[in-house]
């Protein structure tokens, strides 16, 4: 195994609560109203398709870097009080570490909220951070996961992944790593190549070294 990729948000942090309170926020301000099964549309996706689905389904015509003002604004705001980590995410870094094994996170939000999402879990955990301004496409796109296995000068093919959303897991898979998927809003299957558990509880390094084989 040459590195582990994590993603970010519904993965090591129990960040997507928080988004859904800015983006209702946001929606709310354009006049709009915000529930479950908008935030699902979003999930894993890129900031520029968040912006423009809400501009979509409020029919304003606020500029849309306005409209990433106000997200970024809203989540450093709740950022600043910390972020609740998941269940196992600090254990299953510290195991990796201990290991030897090069870590990267691997994220679509901005840098802005992966450095606020870091002051509470640690930089010094991760090698690599790629985030959406390091990338020309984010996920569902495989060049996330291919820009952090090359800044690591790794395989893809040797790479685990653990990712919550389908956005997410089909980035992985088309880069050509292994997956670990651990759904959080929206259900994810099995398939070859990626196992599914139910949280970081039931993942070690044994379990990754042998998914890549």
């Amino acid at each position: 195994m040459d590195a582990v990729l994590f993603d970010m948000d519904g993965l090591l942090v129990d960040t997507e609560k928080v988004w859904f309170e800015v983006e209702s926020e946001v929606v709310t301000r354009l006049g709009g109203t915000w529930g479950p099964e908008h935030q699902e549309q979003l999930v894993g996706g890129s900031w520029e398709r968040s912006v423009a689905y809400m501009l979509a389904m409020t029919g304003t015509d606020v500029a849309p870097s306005l409209i990433g003002e106000w997200l970024i604004d809203g989540m450093e705001r709740r950022l600043a009080d910390g972020v609740v980590t998941m269940p196992g995410a600090l254990e299953l870094l510290q195991a990796i570490t201990d290991e030897g094994v090069p870590i990267a996170l691997v994220t679509s939000s901005l840098r802005v909220i992966a450095d606020s999402v870091l002051k509470s879990i640690g930089r010094e955990h991760f090698d690599v951070i790629v985030t959406a301004d390091d990338v020309t496409w984010t996920k569902p796109h495989p060049e996330p996961y291919l820009t952090a296995a090359s800044l690591l000068s790794a395989d893809p093919a040797r790479c685990a992944v653990l990712e919550d959303s389908p956005n997410g897991v089909a980035s992985a898979t088309a880069a050509g790593c292994r997956v670990v998927a651990v759904p959080s809003l929206l259900d994810i299957d099995p398939a070859p190549g990626r196992i599914v558990v139910p949280s970081l509880h039931h993942v070690d390094v044994a379990l990754l070294r042998g998914l890549i084989g």
